[in-house]
């Protein structure tokens, strides 16, 4: 069956939902099952506690049985998939269940025991297929009753390209592509379009650091941002009312003077057993290297650069077209002598190239032809192929390989992908971006984590170029090799590090890493941690000493954070080497999950009301609680084209038929889902002209018509794209002067004289631009820069030219 949604219509499974609107014969309106029945969750509030770069999300989930029969409600949500999920508990009356951890199988039957025993029982379990997506089952709701389930986890917050720090609140889960052949079972996702979710979210974030909080920005509308003391390193923040359920909640938060290395010692719990994880002090180390100038300024002349485009369905529309974009400035900012290649894929993959070749002018066109004809029409989402045969590649002597990966990330495989690119970890470096809103964050953060590299989120109104071009410059500076921290601490006390070694340094960017440090010292004891590396050749080091004194009122935090990373470090592990060995590892982790109270792959949290209440009578009615989800208008395919996502039970022919509407109701649809809907479901069945394209962005105009070498060609293109004729660019050009050094200094004065909010877009290829005109050792550079800047209408000096 052929399926046609736009950006505000979702898939559901499980559950048909019937959308009942005013003035029909049933006297109902909102979101109801198919048998007229409410979905039980009613509200969802959300706290953050923001320190320094670490956040404590506590969600609580309000429930109400309206119905006359006992129920059990399950929700699907997103959760960051670094999360460290470390309390669920339940409150029904004035009864509170706290759940405990218990190994995931050991759990499921306890609470299928207790329902069928009639007591009320809840669970929360992470997916098999990926870490940020929890299933939470509340059983045995009986007519009538409410509960209040309390959710909370602890994550580490992304620093971002102008050093922000980053929180989101996944608020919307996109089906999961499953690529044929799968094992396991699909994850099976309720959902309902935005604007339909029949639950209330409210949201308020506490940020709090020793240095003052400068502003937080979001995706969503804020209430103003209230400081809580003169100093201003308090302060809080509000989601305004009606969120719409169409965009995860995102908050960029700046902190003056921000990212400087510190180091936090965190005391055990007292009732932990001295020698544990949790019974000994943690440390976390935050650590920002800072690179010589003249590293930093330099770039590298060599690499194999290999982009790896998403072309499925879920692409279309504005994303697919930003990413024509990026490529074409990636390409024209990549240095003469490297080796690259494009390969895109959805159910199957395209390479431009049957292997990576060298740059040249040649090249460079030939991939720019394609990638103008590249359209978001390759199905599903087989990410792990195309993978698989550029790593099936022979890596090219003395050409590091940096594998760039851009996807909306929606995919049930996302361990085996991680796991085969750390397989690779040891011949490239992978970098990714993850696209749109509900793009896996295990995905995308695994990617890089595991590949060496460095992640990015592409939401809303953001540019993919700045941040892909960002990536793109850590990719050309030199790797940092020979990575090693030595702990220097007082006689009596030893470190046991608990975070994987570390692999990729990049300037300005934080790297974390946990310890357990085990014996006794005086408080007024201090430790000492050196990180040595190689840069371009050089031995660097960096040195932090800090206090082994405990920081007061942090909980348990650290701990959970380190757990986290130690757990995700075996799952890993476990993973490598599934099918050997005697289950250790497994045995490892549970033991580590229970002990720490942090969820993991094979545990879960349990809670059984073991109260002296009558057990619940009768059979329990399931509903699932949808969740919203957005979606690019167009067609997903034959229904084993976007796999076994399952089949879409949300027809416009049905809606039709059991609301008595008629081919008249077009206004309704674009009412009720979106503008152009019904044009959508009706016109996508027929042939329809494409609409003209618009015009191109005058940067990407001018960018597009530099050559591979660096240099600009003097010809009524360029002259157009300056906004000038073919005569006045060629009448002022000083005589002596090469026609394509006039030019290349003249886009590189327009470039610098208009375009200098969008620089991060366009330096590189500037600096390449530089390189060739020094090359030619040109005379009349000084009066070519004069005449370019009187034509121009520009005052840019010869020196900001880095001529």
């Amino acid at each position: 069956m052929n399926r046609v949604l736009n950006e505000n219509e979702v898939v559901l499974e499980n559950v048909n939902l019937h959308l009942c609107h005013l003035g029909t014969k049933m006297n109902c309106c909102g979101l109801l099952t198919a048998q007229k029945e409410p979905v039980p969750l009613k509200s969802v509030e959300v706290e953050v506690e923001v320190r320094d770069h670490v956040a404590t999300v506590v969600s609580t989930l309000n429930y109400e049985n309206k119905e006359d029969k006992p129920l059990e409600a399950v929700f699907v949500f997103p959760l960051p998939g670094d999360a460290a999920v470390c309390h669920f508990s339940a409150k029904i009356g004035q009864t509170e269940i706290v759940a405990e951890v218990k190994e995931k199988q050991e759990a499921r039957e306890e609470y299928d025991d207790a329902l069928s025993s009639g007591r009320q029982a809840f669970l929360l379990e992470e997916s098999d297929q990926s870490p940020d997506i929890f299933s939470m089952s509340v059983g045995s709701l009986p007519p009538g009753e409410s509960a209040s389930i309390r959710l909370e986890y602890v994550t580490e917050l992304a620093v971002q390209a102008d050093e922000g720090l980053r929180f989101c609140l996944p608020a919307v889960l996109n089906p999961r592509y499953q690529p044929r052949g799968s094992e396991g079972n699909p994850v099976q996702v309720t959902s309902v379009p935005a604007s339909l979710v029949p639950y209330s979210l409210s949201f308020s974030a506490r940020v709090s650091s020793a240095r003052p909080v400068s502003k937080v920005e979001s995706n969503c509308p804020l209430d103003p941002l209230q400081y809580l003391n003169t100093e201003q390193t308090q302060a809080t923040v509000k989601l305004s009312a009606g969120h719409k359920f169409d965009r995860d909640v995102e908050l960029l938060i700046y902190y003056k003077d921000a990212h400087q290395p510190t180091a936090v010692v965190e005391a055990g719990q007292a009732s932990a057993k001295p020698g544990t994880l949790m019974g000994d002090p943690v440390v976390m180390l935050s650590l920002y290297p800072e690179f010589a100038q003249a590293v930093m300024s330099s770039v590298a002349s060599c690499g194999e650069f290999v982009f790896l485009l998403d072309r499925s369905g879920s692409m279309q529309g504005e994303r697919m077209k930003s990413a024509r974009d990026t490529l074409l400035l990636l390409l024209k900012s990549l240095p003469m002598g490297c080796y690259f290649n494009i390969i895109s894929f959805g159910d199957s993959y395209e390479h431009i190239f049957p292997k990576s070749v060298e740059y040249s002018q040649q090249t460079m066109e030939e991939a720019l032809k394609k990638v103008e004809e590249m359209e978001a029409d390759l199905g599903g989402t087989e990410i792990l192929e195309p993978l698989k045969h550029i790593y099936s590649q022979r890596c090219i002597s003395n050409q590091p390989r940096q594998v760039f990966v851009f996807t909306d990330g929606e995919v049930t495989n996302t361990k085996k992908v991680i796991n085969l690119v750390k397989k690779n970890s040891g011949s490239h470096r992978c970098f990714s971006f993850g696209i749109g809103e509900g793009a896996s964050s295990a995905l995308i953060s695994g990617l890089a984590k595991e590949g060496g590299g460095h992640a990015q989120f592409i939401t809303g109104t953001d540019r993919m170029q700045p941040k892909v071009m960002q990536s793109l410059r850590f990719a050309l500076q030199p790797a940092v090799e020979d990575i090693s921290v030595k702990w220097d601490l007082p006689r009596g006390v030893s470190v046991t590090v608990l975070s994987p070694p570390i692999t990729a340094l990049f300037q300005g960017q934080r790297s974390l890493v946990y310890a357990q440090l085990t014996g006794q010292s005086s408080k007024a004891a201090e430790g000492c941690v050196t990180v040595k590396y190689s840069l371009a050749g050089q031995p660097s080091k960096n040195k932090l000493n800090f206090s082994l004194k405990p920081a007061e009122d942090t909980g348990l935090t650290v701990h959970r954070l380190a757990a986290q990373t130690l757990i995700r470090s075996l799952e890993m592990e476990e993973r490598e080497h599934s099918g050997e060995g005697d289950g250790g590892v497994k045995k490892k982790v549970v033991e580590l999950s229970v002990q720490s109270g942090v969820s993991s792959a094979f545990t879960a949290f349990i809670a059984v009301n073991k109260g002296d209440g009558e057990a619940i009578q009768g059979p329990l009615v399931r509903r699932n609680v949808p969740t919203p989800m957005q979606f690019q208008c167009m067609m997903l395919c034959e229904s084993d084209d976007f796999c076994n996502a399952a089949p879409c039970s949300f027809d416009l022919d049905d809606y039709e038929e059991d609301e008595g509407g008629s081919e008249d109701d077009e206004d309704d649809y674009e009412n009720r889902f979106g503008p152009g809907l019904r044009g959508c479901a009706l016109g996508m069945r027929n042939d329809v002209a494409k609409p003209k394209q618009p015009p191109r962005d005058p940067l990407l105009q001018l960018v597009s018509l530099q050559k591979a070498s660096g240099c600009w060609v003097l010809d009524p293109a360029l002259a157009a794209a300056l906004g000038k004729t073919s005569e006045e660019v060629e009448k002022p050009k000083p005589s002596g002067v090469k026609q394509d050094v006039w030019a290349t200094i003249l886009a590189l004065i327009w470039l610098h004289g208009f375009k200098m909010d969008a620089q991060e877009e366009w330096d590189l290829l500037a600096m390449k631009a530089v390189s060739w005109l020094r090359t030619q050792n040109a005379p009349g550079v000084t009066e070519c820069v004069e005449a370019g800047n009187t034509l121009l209408g520009c005052k840019v000096p010869k020196n900001v030219l880095g001529l």
